[in-house]
């Protein structure tokens, strides 16, 4: 997955938390075997403010994801994603903003196909990275009819059977 190396943040002040990139990755599951298939996206903006702390650095950042930069290390994969998931309800964006912080969870605002969930994302802080993982149901966000859709486009492939649940994980890393 593509590094998105971020332009135009904050002069760093003295001691204080600055985040300087992100990566995002999903693994979604197909056949009745539920094989997990990877991937991530190219265009990820991110919005964060300097803080005095790694909490507050954390709470209020935010991120932007263009679906249509969807990167699964497969074109034609890719291609059926945004054509045949994404824009089947004209999802063009996705939205994430961490909204809580406790020693062990983060809580990660998502929104996506117009509905917002606060899905909870386990996390480690090691080497000034934030490493964060969590699931959510695709049926919680309305996007039954592009599961259909997708299901539908990769029958074959899927064995008649794709998965509503999606695995999520993000690294954010930062300095001080």
């Amino acid at each position: 997955m593509k590094k998105i190396l971020l332009a135009g943040l904050l002069a760093a002040a003295a001691f204080g938390y600055e985040a300087t990139d992100v990566d995002v990755e999903f693994k979604a599951f197909k056949t009745p075997l539920k094989i997990g298939v990877k991937g991530g996206f190219d265009k990820i903006a991110l919005h964060s403010k300097e803080a005095d702390s790694l909490n507050g650095l954390l709470l209020g950042t935010s991120i932007t994801i263009d679906t249509a930069s969807v990167d699964s290390k497969n074109p034609g994969r890719d291609k059926k994603l945004v054509h045949s998931f994404f824009e089947v309800q004209g999802v063009k964006n996705i939205e994430a903003k961490i909204v809580k912080v406790d020693a062990k969870v983060l809580t990660v605002a998502i929104t996506m196909n117009g509905k917002t969930l606060d899905i909870p994302m386990k996390y480690e802080n090691e080497h000034n990275e934030i490493e964060a993982e969590g699931v959510i149901d695709l049926a919680d966000f309305g996007m039954l009819p592009s599961l259909k859709a997708i299901n539908t486009a990769c029958y074959e492939k899927h064995q008649g059977k794709t998965w509503q649940d999606v695995e999520l994980e993000f690294e954010l890393k930062y300095r001080k």
